[in-house]
């Protein structure tokens, strides 16, 4: 569907009983509508909501103006857990990447791959600090999640499977503890409340009454995290 010059994807889901708009992290625009509306039906309520898809491009588009360009070389700054290192070349290190003495470490040897060597970094961490913050987190719940990965998620932070898999994208790992426990106490939340619906939105708040303030800072600083 096309709206104003806007390409739109139209998803329709057994898992939502409302339209819903969102503004991928890419900013293309999707929509979650329920399986049995019709094509016209979803049309229309899309049409509907035409300033509130501009507000939200909009917003998009601010937010992205901080976006950085990294590059592999001396100086340049990488988050981790919601700090930013400065990058230093070194040579002959025991590991290809490492943080020491406030800066990430990266072997000369490696540059040529120096990408993947931050992705397998970043992953390896999200794992760990992911299942190290669950066990606190998941004391609150009464639902466990039946497996955790950590993938390359492209525009979601996490994702949830009616199976009661949990996914993170290895990207979590540059946000602060504090944002990390919301992007999973979020998730955590799926598993008993599936749709983003008044009740899931009730319980979130219920387990973290302060959730819109990481909320915020993922909006506001998400466009940062990235290689």
């Amino acid at each position: 569907m096309i709206l104003e010059g806007i390409d739109i994807t139209i998803e329709k889901t057994d898992r939502r009983k409302t339209v819903s708009i969102f503004i991928e992290r890419n900013g293309s625009v999707k929509v979650l509508a329920p399986i049995t509306s019709s094509d016209e039906k979803v049309e229309a309520a899309v049409k509907s909501k035409e300033y509130q898809i501009f507000i939200k491009l909009a917003k998009w588009k601010e937010f992205n103006q901080g976006k950085v360009k990294r590059e592999f070389v001396n100086g340049q700054s990488f988050l981790y857990l919601g700090r930013n290192y400065r990058l230093k070349l070194n040579e002959n290190q025991d590991v290809p990447l490492k943080i020491s003495g406030g800066f990430f470490h990266l072997d000369k040897k490696y540059l040529s791959k120096a990408d993947k060597v931050f992705k397998d970094f970043y992953r390896d961490k999200a794992e760990k600090k992911i299942k190290e913050r669950m066990k606190l987190i998941e004391e609150k719940f009464q639902h466990k999640p039946t497996t955790i990965k950590v993938l390359e998620l492209q525009n979601r932070w996490a994702s949830w499977t009616p199976k009661n898999r949990l996914n993170f994208h290895w990207k979590c790992i540059m946000a602060p503890v504090s944002v990390l426990d919301y992007i999973i106490t979020h998730e955590m939340v799926h598993l008993k409340f599936p749709n983003h619906s008044t009740e899931f939105w009730n319980e979130l708040d219920k387990k973290m009454p302060d959730y819109r303030e990481h909320e915020n800072w993922l909006k506001q600083n998400g466009v940062k995290m990235s290689l």
